[in-house]
């Protein structure tokens, strides 16, 4: 049962039960309040909203957790990513009455992306027409969404994303209410321990100040290693040319500034990504709730909104901590976008490999690379993410041959991103065509700047289309190819994730742990010791439902690795 659900400007609430077609099939009644709606009509199965992110975390505050939901925003933002039109176009309920009824649409708020807590003004979602009646343009939005959604090339598909990123937006929501375990006073002496006493007026702590007058010593002069300009002159007056200050580069140089350099990066990055101003705050009653934003990124991989929840270092991970009786889960998936390849591609060998072995690149090198498993799995990930030169490319054509549907699958994503063609996952979440134009300029084809990959050394990364402007049309096309070369099978690997979430939201559903955190493919489970057997198998189980939901009956499995643990550093890498 379905049903939807709008508030109005003063407070009030209009519902009304609906089909699957989003028409009304029965009254329009009246609630006093959101959470009184909810509450009173625990036989709904799924309700329909503007946006889970403006209203679901009232209801948790208030007790009340929803089984489904269907999140319009979300709707929106799939089916015009679907069109082409990812970040191009607004996605609020008062965006999509108004491109219905040919009114000027308004903006989206700005996205936070400071990395400080949100503040009590922030602004809300775009205010529909003065007049309108909340619930006529939300049942008028939910049913233009169900027609655009059977008239896309696999409606069932595309139903299944939306309802997986509605999941993921409750599942979202939930994590920052349950917050990650985070004993502060660890994280406050980890801190003393690496960087030294704090001195007073907002100066740097005693280890950077040491490791600054050690790089200012091995340059001869005074610099400021936290101004890369800075380091790059000085480098220069020693007759080195560097084009960056990335460790990469700097480990090719032999200099004696370049030791103390390295390290003083590494901790001059805790120090303010996740130092004392990052505790104080981020961290409150002993958790760490950052604001998560699923679908974040073009390819479905989440972000947030501040807090660096998606990158803790593993010296910080120290400070995650169970609390007493109970335990972590952490558990990540194994070699997930190989198999997510398997899958898609229906590439008989690279299923069989990927059903039958947990070290698919073990045994990818016993059949292709003479035992060789570093070989195999640059081979592999080189393919993924479209390295072009060296070891990689020299087994390429062993790969090709081995698993020919493989590679001819994200040669073609190549080879449509190149061209300027649309690309999409395997459930329809889309990439957007490129600009067209001479001044497409740096964030060509609407990619996101901020893209998180992990390549294989020397392969292009899913940010590379970012960085490519000045090289002509040409090197441009060659980015974007190399992008969708990895997005067809990354943003395939997020849509699965998004079903494991879901999944395992509902084995949790019985049990006392909750799900705190999730990155990538890895999530954190923190639950009584004696659930943590059960915990385990719930996320074996949800991975293995999630394969068979999003990519049909095949041979390829999805083992998640767990760790049970009192301290997140403590878990398996």
């Amino acid at each position: 049962m379905r049903w939807a659900v709008a508030e109005a400007d003063d407070g009030g609430v209009r519902l009304c039960p609906l089909d699957d077609a989003g028409r009304p099939t029965g009254p329009v009644q009246q609630a006093r309040d959101l959470v009184s709606a909810v509450r009173e009509r625990p036989e709904v199965t799924r309700w329909v909203w503007r946006s889970t992110a403006e209203v679901y975390g009232r209801l948790l505050a208030a007790g009340v957790r929803v089984e489904r939901c269907y999140d319009v925003e979300v709707a929106e933002t799939l089916l015009l990513g679907y069109a082409g039109q990812w970040g191009r176009q607004p996605r609020s309920l008062a965006a999509a009455w108004a491109r219905l009824r040919g009114l000027p649409v308004p903006d989206d708020p700005p996205v936070r992306t400071a990395d400080t807590q949100p503040s009590l003004f922030e602004a809300g979602p775009p205010p529909l027409p003065p007049g309108t009646d909340p619930l006529e343009a939300l049942l008028a939005v939910y049913a233009d969404q169900v027609e655009r959604t059977a008239a896309v090339e696999r409606p069932e598909r595309m139903r299944l994303l939306i309802t997986a990123e509605s999941a993921g937006m409750l599942v979202a929501a939930e994590m920052r209410r349950a917050g990650v375990p985070w004993r502060a006073d660890v994280h406050r002496q980890v801190l003393a321990e690496l960087l030294g006493e704090r001195y007073a007026g907002g100066q740097e702590p005693r280890r950077l100040t040491e490791l600054a007058d050690e790089i200012s010593r091995a340059f001869g002069s005074r610099v400021r290693p936290d101004l890369p300009a800075d380091i790059v002159r000085a480098f220069a007056r020693a007759d080195i040319r560097i084009g960056s200050t990335r460790a990469w580069e700097l480990r090719e140089i032999d200099h004696p500034a370049v030791e103390p350099l390295l390290r003083y990066k590494k901790l001059y990055r805790l120090y303010t990504a996740h130092g004392w101003s990052w505790l104080q705050s981020w961290v409150r009653d002993g958790r760490f709730r950052p604001e998560y934003l699923p679908g974040g990124t073009v390819s479905g991989r989440w972000t947030t909104n501040g807090g660096g929840a998606l990158q803790i270092p593993k010296v910080v991970r120290r400070a995650v901590i169970a609390d007493p009786g109970w335990r972590l889960v952490v558990a990540d998936a194994e070699q997930m976008e190989p198999r997510v390849l398997a899958a898609v591609s229906r590439d008989r060998g690279l299923m069989e490999v990927a059903g039958s072995a947990r070290d698919l690149y073990a045994a990818l090198s016993d059949r292709a690379f003479a035992g060789d498993r570093a070989q195999a799995k640059l081979a592999l990930l080189g393919a993924i993410y479209g390295q072009t030169s060296g070891d990689a490319l020299k087994h390429l054509a062993d790969l090709r041959r081995r698993f020919p549907a493989a590679v001819a699958y994200v040669d073609e994503a190549a080879r449509a991103g190149e061209e300027g063609r649309l690309v999409r996952t395997w459930l329809g979440r889309t990439c957007p065509a490129a600009s067209e134009g001479p001044d497409a300029g740096s964030d060509e084809a609407g990619l996101p700047q901020a893209e998180e990959t992990a390549p294989a050394e020397g392969a292009g990364s899913a940010g590379a289309a970012g960085s490519v402007g000045a090289h002509g049309v040409g090197a441009r096309a060659r980015a974007r190819g190399r992008f969708t070369r990895n997005f067809v099978v990354q943003g395939s690997a997020a849509d699965w994730a998004l079903l494991m979430l879901a999944a395992l939201r509902r084995e949790l559903a019985t049990l006392q742990a909750e799900l705190v955190f999730f990155q990538h493919d890895e999530v954190i489970v923190h639950c009584p010791l004696e659930e943590a057997a059960q915990v385990t198998e719930a996320i074996q189980a949800a991975a293995d439902l999630a394969g068979t939901i999003a990519f049909g009956t095949t041979p390829v499995r999805f083992p998640l690795t767990p760790s049970v643990v009192t301290c997140y550093a403590d878990a398996k890498d």
